[in-house]
């Protein structure tokens, strides 16, 4: 199936649709939880080139979910963000193949998590509305230089939206129209560089069925969760992935 023994393929396959559940319910984490579980059962590149069109398509839905002038709004408050992204990912997915990945784990990691323990800790962090175009653009290029080697943008436009205390909808949209923008960059450049080629496209067309079908069940309880909730379930999945990304640091260099 798709190149791949069954077990491999049914596998990813219900670890693509809870998945998207989570992105439904939160907002992301899709590329996180799909890139940790199909590293283990899947050739590096394989498993990147198998999550590309499932975030893509999902992030269509995600972003216009309350409509396209919601979605322009969006870009525009979070312009220089956006920028950043699309330009650093572009420059480092030519580097996937060459930087150690094991080094760029443990620099995303250890900082997003520290910064949601932090919070869960009770010592909420915000940022001055004079500094926002400053942390933007720091985060944009953080989120654009991991996100063209490993698939992984997320986590710093997360820890931006949480520290302005942006309200659940609009933190879910703006995620998705950040995403979006991304993974259609992220898709062209790695159209370019092979990875996503005639073998792999399949595979990763036909991961976009347990995705949407995740994400649609993730949008109900969404829907259902106040503010508070809302919050601390994003910093719990985020303390997760920053575990996750530094249990990966580690286990590349041992």
């Amino acid at each position: 199936m798709f190149g791949l023994d069954p077990w491999q393929f049914w596998t990813i396959f219900a670890v693509t649709g809870f998945a998207g559940f989570v992105k439904g319910a939160i907002g992301f984490a899709m590329p996180l939880i799909m890139a940790s579980a199909f590293a283990s059962i899947l050739p590096p590149q394989v498993a990147l080139a198998a999550l590309i069109l499932p975030v893509l398509t999902t992030n269509v839905h995600q972003a216009l979910r309350q409509g396209p002038a919601a979605a322009a709004q969006s870009v525009r408050n979070f312009r220089w963000h956006i920028a950043m992204v699309l330009v650093f990912l572009m420059l480092s997915a030519g580097m996937a193949r060459q930087i150690p990945q094991g080094l760029m784990y443990a620099l995303l990691g250890l900082p997003i998590l520290g910064f949601a323990l932090w919070q869960l800790a009770g010592r909420p962090m915000t940022l001055s509305i004079h500094h926002r175009r400053r942390a933007e653009i720091a985060t944009g290029i953080v989120g654009g230089l991991y996100g063209g080697v490993s698939g992984i943008w997320g986590p710093p436009l997360v820890v931006l939206l949480l520290s302005l205390g942006v309200d659940k909808r609009e933190q879910v949209r703006v995620q998705g129209v950040v995403f979006l923008l991304g993974a259609t960059g992220l898709t062209l450049a790695h159209l370019v560089s092979g990875i996503l080629n005639a073998q792999t496209i399949p595979l990763s067309a036909a991961l976009c069925i347990p995705a949407f079908g995740g994400m649609l069940a993730g949008f109900a309880l969404q829907d259902r969760m106040d503010v508070a909730q809302f919050r601390r379930w994003t910093l719990i999945l985020l303390v997760i992935t920053g575990l996750n990304l530094v249990r990966r640091a580690f286990s590349d260099w041992i």
